[in-house]
């Protein structure tokens, strides 16, 4: 997610770099047994609240000998987007000829807006080398007033074995010619099988676009994109999942995965049965959705479903058990071909007329389309593969699924326990009570902070009409787990919600050596986002980093050991720098002394 920013800005990426702790005498290696943050203070002087990235949080990290040992977090630079590396400009897009987009002045258009980070390395690369993919959300518009396209860049990244320092030696863009270019990318994850999916963060309206081509994002986009002034845009071809493949050589193929459905992905999370992903969407109204692969490791073809949230409570966040509605299977291949040559008017008549709707039988239906207003359809015969696939949302609440949450965004699983937690931004608008809409499923009281809620699976559960979901990791049910605090009145420092705790979380990943949910946030309720360390059993909740007024914190991936390091990536946009925080020792295997 990314909030309206004005004022110049640097981009941030952020690494928790780890150093391998001496222990006491005697023993040649221990494990570690328990890890505890403690917190920073929220940043007290003008410098702190505006132009730092920085971090006076410390760690300290139990041994099954019991003995202790206390590190301090510090921040270290790896590089600022705009920054030359390799004699190449970091952050920057291109157009799909694979020339880099630049201003009148020969300048590149560099992106202040980073977002998901991928750390992986690749079999047959050299000794402590890494590829990084960073996700660039969203350019400066172009002089003639057009989005540029958005951008995943691909930096070649060297770890130092005796220090854990990492260095960035090369950076170069991914190219996304052959899938219609990338549409906004946000928050990501690190697939199973060593890919990155990636997410287009909004889906264009295409009612919206149907009724004026000429001037539809979609047109705007792609005329810029392709440097073709008489192209006329396609809705169709983002809103979805991105996987990217990366070789040994640093070449990439790319791929867009139809047959996940269309809509704002925020992140899409497999789950350790390698076919069954779960769905973040940064919507307002949004579903919460999982998709089952036919095969594992291979998403390219599978069976989605919508949640239905049956309210079991109000108090924390709220609970619910969840029901699952089959919306259809699919596969890239026969999707693609009906992006290819459908419109919104071939798959749903549509109507703004309520009278008229419910007369002729038409589904009243609100989603982010349409600008959230309520609006009237009926799937044409034959179109329902079609709508729910390329209309997910719209398809949805046809249904009968709850397209009410408040842009639900990131969530990662814990397997040991599990359970999954998942962002829910807000608790505003189609969360609370709406008499008069067409659905009203989700009544909770409002908590403009938002939370992190849990979520328990089952297996093998079947859908509302009695069939089977071949998947063992089926929401169940959710409950509000960790919630901010909403204030009366502004602080003293302008904060519209409690400091010491969290608000309007983005991203979330979990630690199962640390027992640690790392938070990344996205508030204008904060005067400073902060990212956060929540311990799951003892629900210390600890300020690890605080980002400079106006930026936000995201793009988390957390690494339990990479050559015996431990590494958080955060990116931050707006405004920041390009580094790392040094200080936790691995925690996924022994340590030796």
């Amino acid at each position: 997610m990314m909030k309206k920013w004005t004022a110049p800005v640097v981009a941030v990426s952020l690494l928790f770099s780890v150093v391998t702790p001496v222990v006491a005498a005697g023993n040649d290696k221990v494990k570690v047994k328990s890890v505890e943050f403690f917190g920073m203070d929220a940043p007290q002087t003008p410098e702190q609240k505006n132009n730092l990235m920085y971090s006076t949080a410390s760690v300290e990290i139990t041994y099954n000998n019991n003995s202790k040992q206390m590190f301090p977090l510090s921040y270290e630079t790896l590089y600022r987007p705009g920054d030359i590396i390799g004699g190449k400009t970091t952050a920057v897009t291109t157009y799909a000829n694979g020339n880099v987009v630049t201003k009148s002045n020969g300048t590149p258009y560099v992106s202040s807006a980073p977002d998901m980070n991928s750390l992986l390395r690749v079999p047959g690369m050299p000794d402590h080398t890494y590829y990084l993919i960073n996700h660039y959300e969203s350019f400066p518009k172009n002089e003639n007033g057009a989005d540029n396209p958005g951008s995943m860049g691909l930096s070649t990244v060297v770890l130092d074995p005796a220090a854990g320092k990492l260095t960035a030696t090369d950076v170069k863009p991914i190219d996304f010619s052959a899938v219609h270019g990338i549409w906004k990318p946000c928050a990501g994850t690190l697939s199973p099988w060593n890919t990155h999916l990636g997410s287009e963060e909004t889906d264009p309206d295409a009612r919206a676009h149907e009724a004026n081509p000429e001037t539809s994002a979609t047109t705007k986009f792609m005329r810029n994109y392709y440097q073709d002034p008489t192209l006329i845009g396609n809705p169709y071809y983002y809103g979805h999942v991105p996987e990217v493949s990366v070789n040994a050589d640093g070449s990439t193929q790319v791929v867009k995965h139809y047959s996940m459905g269309r809509m704002a992905f925020e992140i899409a999370k497999v789950m350790p049965d390698n076919k069954t992903v779960i769905y973040g969407v940064d919507s307002n109204p949004g579903g919460f959705f999982i998709y089952v692969a036919d095969r594992a490791g291979d998403l390219s073809a599978g069976t989605l479903y919508a949640a239905k949230w049956i309210q079991t409570g109000t108090t924390d966040g709220g609970s619910a058990n969840l029901e699952w509605i089959k919306l259809g299977h699919a596969t890239d291949a026969e999707i693609g071909q009906l992006a290819d040559t459908l419109k919104f008017s071939d798959i749903f008549d549509s109507t703004n007329d309520a009278v008229k709707g419910k007369a002729e039988g038409y589904t009243p239906v609100k989603t982010p389309a349409n600008g959230k207003k309520v609006e009237w359809l009926k799937v044409k015969p034959g179109m329902e593969k079609a709508a729910a696939f390329l209309e997910t949302h719209r398809y949805a609440a046809y249904v009968g699924a709850t397209v009410e949450f408040n842009k639900m965004e990131g969530l990662d699983f814990n397997e040991k326990d599990n359970k999954a937690y998942v962002v829910i931004s807000y608790l505003e608008n189609t969360m609370l009570a709406e008499p008069g809409a067409p659905a009203d499923d989700i009544q909770l009281p409002q908590i403009s902070a938002g939370g992190i809620y849990e979520v328990n699976f089952q297996p093998n559960r079947k859908t509302r009409d009695g069939e089977k979901i071949e998947s063992h990791y089926v929401p169940v049910s959710m409950a509000g787990m960790l919630m901010g605090e909403d204030l009366a009145v502004p602080d003293a420092d302008g904060n519209k919600a409690n400091v010491n705790k969290i608000a309007n979380a983005d991203n979330v990943v979990y630690s199962e050596g640390m027992r640690t949910i790392f938070i990344a946030e996205d508030s204008s309720l904060h005067k400073n986002c902060y990212t956060w360390a929540y311990n799951i059993d003892t629900h210390k909740l600890s300020r690890l980093v605080s980002v400079p007024g106006g930026g936000e914190a995201t793009g988390l991936q957390v690494l339990e050991n990479v050559e015996g390091y431990a590494y958080l990536m955060l990116s931050a946009q707006n405004p920041g720098y390009v580094g790392y925080l040094a200080g936790i020792p691995a925690v996924s295997n022994d340590v030796k002394k």
